[in-house]
């Protein structure tokens, strides 16, 4: 009969929490570079940019409509193949291109929704006192459709710390790659993979803490 060692998972957690940074690294670079693509994409299918709103929506149901892992292997073992500058690229890196780009997609709808949010009487109001369309953007309509969007935002990087598990798929050694040799070393699948479970339901529930004291703070105003 089945016998859970509790010694074995307890024993299990400092080696996991070593690669901790890796994993956090993933999820915080890609969600800086994801966002940035994110606004980009929003701005252009906002104003309806000509030949660049249909790539942007292009892009987006392409990243939106095939899975993660597919994306990662695409970057990872197609990309190098057509692109030989790309063959120099590590697997960290493909994680991060991988991570950046899939969730730029859907930080992209988040943020345009937030946009449309915003009352046109602000435009015009910022139209009358002078402000160029970049301007209102920048000063007006940005701040206040970031603070619309930050729960979706946090939902998405939540998302995203989870799917960083993928990683270990390209041989990144993060915690999910290091259960996964620990449960092939000792057989002991469940511990391990408990372990690694409850290392990831610890950070989802720091950042979820996070997140709502940032909304509260945001939303003092209002």
């Amino acid at each position: 009969m089945y016998s859970f060692d509790v010694d074995y998972t307890l024993g299990i957690f400092p080696i996991l929490l070593k690669y901790i940074n890796i994993t956090l690294s993933l999820a915080v670079i890609s969600t800086v570079i994801a966002l940035s693509i994110a606004i980009i994409i929003a701005i252009i299918k906002t104003y309806n940019i000509k030949v660049l709103s249909q790539l942007s929506d292009l892009y987006v149901s392409f990243l939106r409509g095939t899975p993660l892992l597919v994306q990662l292997f695409l970057f990872y073992y197609g990309l190098p193949q057509i692109i030989p500058f790309f063959s120099a690229m590590d697997a960290y890196w493909a994680c991060v291109l991988g991570l950046s780009l899939h969730f730029s997609a859907y930080m992209a709808e988040s943020i345009r929704g937030s946009i449309s949010s915003i009352e046109k009487g602000q435009f015009e109001a910022a139209y009358s006192l002078g402000l160029n369309k970049t301007q209102t953007f920048i000063y007006i309509v940005l701040p206040q459709s970031i603070r619309v969007a930050i729960p979706s935002l946090m939902n998405n990087f939540i998302d995203l710390v989870k799917s960083t598990s993928l990683a270990f798929t390209l041989g990144v050694p993060e915690i999910m790659a290091k259960a996964q040799l620990e449960a092939a070393s000792s057989f002991k699948y469940f511990e391990s993979f408990l372990a690694v479970a409850i290392v990831y339901w610890v950070i989802v529930l720091i950042f979820t803490y996070l997140q709502n004291k940032l909304e509260i703070k945001l939303n003092k105003a209002y």
